[in-house]
């Protein structure tokens, strides 16, 4: 192995940490909890709770479930979305956003950039 291609992974190994920090740094919360990964975030809010989070850079806040349906404030803007079809998203604010799972304690959303 030469100098240049260790250098090489190196660089790459050096830019692909940066970017998962700055992905999981990316995201806060209150009344939800975030983990995210290189392409997608979880977010599982409290139902119980005024749950909001900033998921990459978008605030993003549990309104309610009502009707098999969850609406959603992002970033100033409601969103509704089906409960039990994890397959529909919606994009708005530069988040792909689906519905993972609703239980009578929490949402879970499937958040990515869109």
């Amino acid at each position: 192995m030469d100098g240049r291609s260790a250098a090489s992974r190196l660089g790459a190994v050096a830019m692909a940490v940066a970017l998962a920090v700055g992905l999981v740094s990316g995201c806060s919360s209150e009344g939800a909890d975030v983990s995210c990964n290189l392409s997608t975030c979880t977010v599982t809010f409290d139902r119980d709770a005024d749950a909001k989070a900033s998921v990459l850079g978008v605030d993003v806040k549990l309104v309610g479930v009502e009707n098999d349906q969850v609406t959603l404030d992002i970033s100033g803007s409601q969103v509704v979305l089906p409960v039990g079809d994890s397959s529909q998203e919606t994009e708005t604010g530069g988040l792909s956003i689906s519905i993972q799972e609703v239980t009578s304690d929490q949402v879970v959303l499937r958040v990515t950039q869109a």
